[in-house]
């Protein structure tokens, strides 16, 4: 066998033209499920790795490293098929729905889903927290009430993570921090601001001037689902204590398994003593799902759900695509595609471009949104500093063209997530998250408009950190 040698800058390209080629194909065009797509490209990279001299060993390693960054969001969604099962058999999700649909004006009904996942993200300080607890509420909602689902789908995630974006509690702000190289995060929040307040602002705009289009919403099925959900749960401000759990968890910093099984754990012990079903139902619906067998099959559909079973198409998906990112970045594809974009850049409007170019390329490559923070930032670090420009607006990079872009990759952790949580197409909310599409384009607009101010002259205790291996969210 002969032995491996780099791939040159004109084979990467290809194979990254040929992969997006065969899955847009594959997955648009032939609209087969995305796992199938997948796997053939990474089969057929399989056998060019070889034909170029790469070990089986090399290439399983490559595996080995691409799948390690995903193990922890995996248990993640496991955690939140639980979540979602136990406040849904407990009655935590139809108090929800019950309160919303009672308070809530359809004319400011997608500014406020906006606006409280926001705050919620901001308070978490996880964009997968608040889109599996209150994005899950805000579709039934939504659903009743006559909502676009691609406009409550968009709200959600739009939302969330902006919340994200500006949480000190946020596992993607304190590793692009890290990376970066700035020492204290609301540093971070602050720099990130500047683009951030005006996109989410925009944002806000759109959602109140959508809402004020949508049609009135049939106020007797209004009301009929409400009546629905009191006959079928037992409607109180007690059941809102599983979420106060989870918030206090999250506030105080604790890990997102943990957190999640507080409020899991929280909610299961209400439905015992308020219920009084059986150790099998309870284990049967935390595996399968909480499934409502009520004579109306509207309210079945809305509040049943969740279950470790509902997230085993999103870690399979999750795997796959992980895998093949892992053998593109041990082949080098990564590597050489924005290794040779950072040696074009002189100007620091160029420089934003192209790290941004280079973040979103990574997302779609590797579909991993820490690889996609990681790879980036650490290429074209000394770059910003050798430009004299503050670290702090690499951050914005990261934040936009990293961690948030990767909602919009079908195959992406995130996107996958999104899709699975709120049971959409991830053509269907890619079109209406306004947020995520604005954040990384303000940040290059503003680049280009205000990049002769962008030095580092005034900026203290900067230290380039060296990660290894991505944190846990």
């Amino acid at each position: 066998m002969k032995k491996a040698s780099r791939l040159t800058f004109i084979e990467s390209l290809i194979i990254m033209l040929v992969m997006f080629g065969m899955l847009g194909t594959m997955m648009i065009a032939w609209k087969m499920t995305p796992q199938i797509p997948i796997l053939l490209t990474f089969t057929l990279l399989l056998f060019y790795g070889r034909f170029r001299g790469f070990s089986w060993k090399e290439l399983q390693d490559g595996i080995t490293e691409g799948v390690k960054p995903g193990i922890i969001p995996m248990i993640i969604f496991i955690m939140i098929g639980v979540l979602v099962s136990a406040w849904s058999m407990s009655g935590v999700i139809p108090t929800i729905m019950v309160y919303g649909l009672e308070l809530l004006n359809v004319r400011f009904f997608l500014f406020t889903v906006f606006v409280s996942c926001c705050l919620v993200g901001i308070i978490v300080g996880s964009s997968f927290t608040t889109i599996s607890t209150l994005g899950i509420v805000f579709m039934g909602i939504g659903q009743v009430m006559g909502i676009n689902v691609a406009l409550t789908a968009g709200s959600i995630v739009s939302g969330a993570l902006f919340g994200n974006n500006m949480s000190p509690l946020s596992g993607t702000t304190n590793l692009s921090t890290g990376i970066a190289g700035v020492d204290n995060v609301f540093d971070h929040i602050r720099t990130i601001s500047h683009t951030a307040l005006p996109a989410a602002t925009i944002t806000a705009i759109i959602f109140l001037i959508a809402g004020h289009t949508s049609a009135n919403p049939n106020m007797s099925s209004v009301h009929h689902i409400i009546n629905a959900l009191n006959a079928n749960f037992f409607i109180s401000p007690w059941m809102l204590i599983p979420i106060a759990v989870l918030i206090f968890c999250a506030i105080i910093q604790i890990p997102a398994i943990p957190t999640l099984l507080a409020g899991s754990v929280a909610a299961i012990i209400m439905h015992i003593f308020i219920d009084h079903p059986t150790v099998k139902t309870i284990s049967d619906q935390i595996m399968n799902g909480f499934q409502l067998n009520s004579a109306d099959k509207k309210i079945n559909a809305i509040v049943s759900g969740g279950g470790i079973t509902s997230m085993l198409s999103s870690i399979s998906l999750i795997l796959v695509a992980l895998t093949l990112g892992g053998v593109l970045i041990k082949m080098g594809v990564v590597d050489n595609l924005i290794g040779r974009l950072n040696n074009q850049v002189n100007t620091p409007g160029k420089l934003i471009l192209t790290s941004m170019i280079s973040a979103i390329g990574v997302n779609f490559l590797v579909g991993e949104q820490y690889i996609s923070i990681i790879l980036p930032g650490t290429t074209f670090r000394d770059n910003f500093k050798k430009q004299g420009i503050q670290p702090e607006y690499l951050l914005r990079v990261l934040a936009s063209g990293g961690a948030d872009i990767n909602a919009l990759v079908p195959w992406g952790v995130t996107g996958i997530f999104i899709s699975g949580v709120l049971g959409v197409s991830p053509v269907v909310f890619i079109s209406c998250a306004f947020y995520v599409w604005l954040n990384p384009l303000l940040t290059v607009i503003f680049a280009f408009v205000f990049g002769k101010n962008y030095d580092q002259s005034h900026v203290k205790n900067v230290k380039m950190v060296k990660v290894s291996e991505p944190i846990n969210n």
